[in-house]
């Protein structure tokens, strides 16, 4: 196979050469993109070989087209060639006329047209200009005319550098419009894709524009069969003649003639009445006459009166800079309004003048058979109608890349996640059709909720969620992923931001020589710095950051090489850096959303960045320990709340009291109307002293008691009910536990494994037993086992083994992935669940 020669890649040559008998033009470039640093890394990208890329020109005596081969190197007649025309490069056209004549050069977009223009060079003029499609990809269609005619028309393929155009690309455009029926449509870009006719209850104005664009000449030919055979009807008039004119008389004419019996003379031969003979001097006549007012011919100018408010409607939208932020158009305004003017002629027409207007509905066959009728009505609901992205009928604009890629991203993050999750609310995504195309609204009602199934924690998928109550500037990040879970009051935010950018790492690059394989700008990873340091709330304190890990999704689809660039590993390290997103590569996105969800708060929390400091603060507040004092009576227990104080014999102190910076309270059954764990409070003093001096319960007794002062009393939300179990003099948890316990043994756990089981186990259900070997907490050495609706869990330290035993199977585990990797046994956990 032959390469291109040595240094050709840094070069522009020529990609395309079309000669007529009229004219030459010439369109220069590089036959590539930078991702392809040579013609051999090229051919490598297998995807790439099976591409082939339409090129179409025609007119006026054209000799010969030549384009260039890749392969080949050199340009060769036009056949089928892989592309060569790309998103993001600069194109150089040149033509000029053989016989010395100017030319000029058109396309539909503006900016396009006024980029080619006719510049003197010696002699005779030349036509030249630079093109330039952005992040369009499709065809692109421009024309060049001398002074009278159309001398040429050259439709090329511009191809997308950051995805495989016939898979992703193609499937990334049908998976938007899926979801949301004309997301991807624009008006009028400097590409277009094809597009057939669909049935659809809002087309928007930019699918009316091609439509009638492509049918309005056939629309008129209609209009012109019908004024030269014209549906007609034959109808009854009357008019007053003289008496002796009159032939028939129907019943109209003779209720005239009862009205007005002065007008009946006495005659030798007439009309008998009453034994005399009578003829009227006038009456009323009727007359058959030839009429086209018929309501076939009323729809039919219906028709045109509502394509002309259509019309109206369109170029209102065009006419306004405003909607897409740019100059007017006046090459399109004067194409709307030469089809209004056409329409507005025929109706002042002498045949469509003396046609009234339509007053009720019409069911005929004249519209579905007749000629003229039948094509009108045809075109007439195609133009009602709305657009599929496939074949080629007509030409379709689309957004450009970067921004469906965007909405892609989103919509298929939340179709990723109704696969496993249960949505909650699916109609909240919406949508803006006040204008030429439509946008998703960009505010917080695009957003979709789910919800999971075993421990209904909530999913939240939010699209430029919108944050301005930030100390410094606001941020809209694209999409953030909002988790729930449970024993935490507060979501847990991800961002996802899609970026259609990739560095390819060319051979002797910065990126290359540092990062080896292609991957995300380093301007990208940044940004997701930026947001997570960014968005902070303040909650009764000082400011902390509410996103946990910021991710780039960017266009590349190669997974299995990408998961050994630092970008992809820097997300263990630091919960920063990207993912490859594509319609055929969504495994690492959907295996790293998945792992997010099932992951329990501790692992979170551990994995997020803090400021120096914090954690050996959070570690210590995490483990602040609560004393649990049992109270015999009701009356103690009144003591103790109205004058917030606990007591109890130094002689039943166990080491460890020391370290309780809480004291709370389980009043024995009898002592208050609930039997448990009531409320708790913050040590502000401890004293010690005789029995006899502690006044609010008199004793005559000089045993040795502590007393622990409270500054208040905070009642739990929920008692922490004993459920079989009870503690004899007190028992020293921490006050986490305190907060999320249900029942008493939960405040036993002493180890890492045990907590992190119990929190675990909380997420499913809060019907979770606790089995200790012990009926007092105070008393008991060990946890047993927790049960959890059919499975029952126990901790083997002896083996170091956790062992999973449900009515359908027994699984062991080892006993660090508790603390290692939680996720991996929350997995489990959630296998055996839904074997049920």
């Amino acid at each position: 196979m032959a390469l291109l020669p040595s240094g050709l890649n840094q070069e522009e040559v020529e990609l395309v050469v079309v000669e007529t008998d009229e004219l030459t033009l010439y369109l220069k470039g590089k036959p590539y993109h930078e991702r392809y640093e040579t013609l051999m890394q090229y051919h490598e990208r297998s995807y790439f070989q099976d591409e082939k890329m339409q090129l179409e020109v025609t007119g006026e005596s054209l000799q010969s087209v030549q384009v260039f081969d890749v392969q080949k190197g050199e340009l060769v007649e036009k056949d089928d060639h892989a592309p060569i025309f790309f998103e993001n490069v600069v194109y150089q056209l040149v033509a000029f006329s053989k016989h010395g004549k100017s030319l000029r050069f058109h396309h539909e977009h503006p900016r396009l047209r006024r980029a080619v223009s006719m510049v003197k060079a010696g002699r005779d003029p030349i036509l030249m200009g630079n093109l330039q499609f952005q992040n369009e990809v499709g065809y692109s269609t421009f024309e060049i005319y001398d002074v009278e005619k159309k001398l040429l028309e050259v439709t090329i393929e511009v191809f997308p550098s950051k995805l495989n155009y016939k898979e992703d690309y193609d499937r990334l455009l049908k998976e938007v419009n899926d979801e949301i029926y004309n997301l991807a449509y624009h008006f009028v870009k400097k590409t277009y894709v094809g597009a057939v006719s669909k049935v659809e209850e809002k087309p928007s104005l930019a699918e009316f524009y091609r439509l009638i664009q492509a049918h309005f000449q056939d629309f008129l030919h209609a209009l012109k069969r019908i004024e030269t055979q014209p549906h007609h009807e034959l109808k009854t008039i009357h008019e007053h003649v003289r008496g002796d004119q009159l032939r028939r008389v129907d019943s109209r004419g003779r209720s005239y003639l009862r009205k007005r019996p002065h007008l009946l003379q006495e005659v030798p031969k007439g009309i008998e009445i009453a034994g005399k003979s009578y003829m009227p001097s006038k009456g009323l006549g009727m007359k058959k006459v030839l009429s086209y007012d018929t309501h076939e011919n009323r729809f039919v100018k219906w028709m045109m009166n509502r394509l002309i408010n259509k019309l109206d409607e369109l170029r209102k939208k065009v006419a306004d800079p405003g909607w897409r932020k740019a100059e007017v158009d006046q090459d399109l305004l004067g194409q709307i309004d030469g089809m209004k003017k056409e329409l507005e002629r025929k109706l002042r027409s002498a045949f469509w003048r003396e046609i009234g207007e339509l007053d009720r509905s019409v069911m005929s066959l004249v519209l579905q058979m007749a000629p003229g009728y039948r094509e009108s009505y045809k075109i007439f609901l195609i133009l009602s109608r709305g657009l599929a992205l496939e074949g080629r009928i007509y030409q379709m604009s689309v957004k450009d890349v970067a921004l469906l890629y965007e909405y892609w991203t989103f919509l298929k993050l939340g179709k990723m996640l109704s696969k496993k999750y249960i949505p909650v609310k699916q109609d909240i995504i919406k949508v803006d059709r006040d204008g030429l195309f439509v946008n998703l609204v960009k505010d917080k009602s695009a957003r979709r909720e789910f919800k999971h199934p075993l421990t209904n924690e909530k999913i939240i998928l939010e699209f430029q969620m919108k944050d301005g109550n930030l100390p410094t500037v606001t941020q809209m990040p694209d999409t953030v992923l909002k988790i729930e879970k449970k024993g935490n009051d507060h979501h847990y935010h991800y961002i996802f931001d899609a970026k259609y950018r990739v560095d390819f790492a060319v051979e002797g690059s910065y990126y290359e020589g540092k990062y080896k394989t292609p991957g995300p700008l380093e301007d990208d990873i940044n940004t997701m710095h930026r947001y997570r340091d960014a968005l902070v709330v303040q909650e009764e304190g000082p400011y902390e950051r509410y996103a946990f890990g910021a991710y780039v999704l960017f266009p590349w689809f190669d997974e299995e090489t990408y998961e050994q660039h630092d970008f992809y590993k820097s997300i263990n390290k630091v919960n920063i850096g990207a993912l490859p997103f594509l319609p055929q590569s969504t495994r690492l996105v959907e295996q790293f959303i998945e792992h997010l969800i099932e992951k329990s708060p501790e692992e979170i929390q551990r994995e997020g960045i803090l400021p120096k400091g914090s954690i050996k603060e959070w570690e210590s507040s995490l483990e602040e320990k609560v004393l649990i004092g049992m109270v015999p009576r009701e009356q103690n227990y009144k003591a103790h709340l109205q004058n917030r104080f606990y007591h109890i014999p130094v002689k039943q102190l166990k080491k460890g009291w020391q370290d309780a910076r809480y004291i709370a309270l389980y009043p024995k059954k009898g002592a208050a109307k609930t039997n448990g764990v009531t409320c708790y409070g913050k040590i502000v003093n401890i004293r010690f002293l005789k029995r006899s001096e502690i006044h609010e319960l008199p004793k005559n007794s000089s045993d040795e008691y502590v007393r622990f002062e409270v500054g208040a009393w905070n009642m739990l939300d929920n008692v922490i009910r004993p459920v079989g179990y009870g503690i004899s003099v007190y028992a020293l948890s921490t006050i986490n536990l305190l907060k999320q316990s249900r029942e008493l043994p939960e405040l036993f756990m002493k180890t890492k494994e045990e907590i992190t089981l119990w929190r675990m186990l909380r997420r499913f259900s809060n019907q979770v037993r606790t089995e200790l070997d012990s009926t007092h907490l105070d008393k008991a050495t060990g946890i047993k086992g927790y049960r959890m609706k059919d499975i029952r869990l126990s901790i083997d330290q002896s083996k170091d083994a956790l062992r999973i035993e449900s009515s359908k199977e027994v699984r062991e585990i080892q006993l660090k992935w508790l603390t290692q990797n939680p996720s991996t046994v929350f997995k489990q956990i959630s296998e055996l669940l839904s074997l049920k």
